[in-house]
């Protein structure tokens, strides 16, 4: 498909810095209300995942993944929420592994590519609607990415679009971008509540987890060289994003996607713009407007109606669509 340089979107220009587009946003926009019911879940591994739904009686439904360390109250994903409400779609907020404020039973927790956990939710949620849209932001929008074209799952054939926005599709390529001086606020960040996650790992499993590790991971790469990639069984933190990266299944895609990079996000490297790929796939839309930082795409802190607007008309189009 032609990629779209979403050239309508022209943010103050206080918010043509991608970091301070991520962190305005983040920290002070509103967050509306959104009362979810909590539905946990067995996995056949044992563990249990924490499903939060906003029901109203709605045959359609929107399922919500959200990034590194976030949850289903994460900024982005109430934003979200609270819009889809608005125009009568049920929503499930997924809360990966460890995710939900209660940690998860097994050692391993969750990575950049677990999409078995989002086919579990949707095969658990599914029987009620008549048609689901998928959204991803950050990581998540590598799993929703993954999930539709690595064709490892029977998916369900209600899902009419896949979304993911401020997506690494090369996780390596992101990773490295991630080491540059002006992005270490957003690593300490992570690693502080990866780190505290890895301590609460250490009292259940006391012989599964070495703790001297921490003291060397001083960047997420690093962090998942150490206990991410072995945690999961990967060779080592390149092995692991490259197994991982939805670059790899675009093309592989048959669900009308779209995915929305802003071209100043600090978390993506070059490579997260695949535009000569995109370019020859039926499926898979790009759209990259030149500021919009990582889940950001603000016109004041509090206005993030354009990035809604867009994705949404996108999903509601492919509705319309199906029942042609």
């Amino acid at each position: 498909m032609p990629v779209d340089y979403g050239e309508d979107f022209k943010p103050p220009p206080r918010y043509k810095n991608g970091h301070y587009s991520t962190f305005i946003p983040y920290l002070f926009g509103k967050k509306p209300k959104v009362d979810y019911t909590r539905e946990r879940i067995e996995t056949s591994d044992g563990d249990f995942l924490d499903l939060d739904f906003s029901r109203s009686g709605s045959k359609k439904l929107a399922v919500l993944c959200h990034g590194l360390e976030g949850s289903s109250r994460s900024g982005y994903v109430i934003l979200f929420a609270d819009s889809l409400k608005q125009q009568g779609w049920d929503i499930l907020a997924i809360n990966y592994r460890s995710c939900s404020g209660e940690m998860n039973r097994t050692l391993q927790m969750y990575n950049s590519g677990m999409t078995q956990d989002l086919h579990t939710s949707i095969s658990y949620a599914e029987q009620e609607y008549d048609d689901i849209g998928l959204y991803g932001f950050s990581l998540g929008g590598n799993i929703v990415l993954k999930y539709g074209g690595e064709g490892i799952y029977n998916i369900s054939p209600k899902i009419r679009a896949i979304v993911a926005i401020s997506t690494p599709v090369d996780l390596y390529n992101a990773s490295i971008e991630l080491l540059k001086w002006d992005s270490k606020l957003y690593q300490w960040n992570f690693l502080l509540s990866l780190s505290y996650k890895i301590f609460r790992k250490k009292r259940q499993y006391p012989q599964g987890i070495q703790l001297r590790k921490l003291l060397k991971c001083t960047t997420l790469y690093k962090f998942d060289e150490y206990y991410t990639a072995p945690m999961f069984g990967y060779k080592d933190a390149e092995d692991y994003y490259n197994q991982n990266a939805s670059l790899q299944w675009l093309d592989k895609i048959n669900i009308p996607t779209i995915i929305l990079n802003a071209k100043d996000d600090p978390f993506l490297g070059p490579k997260c713009y695949p535009v000569e790929l995109v370019e020859q796939l039926e499926n898979v839309h790009l759209l990259i407007p030149e500021h919009g930082g990582h889940v950001g795409f603000a016109y004041g802190r509090n206005d993030r109606s354009w990035m809604i607007n867009k994705v949404n008309a996108f999903v509601n189009k492919q509705l319309e669509k199906s029942k042609t």
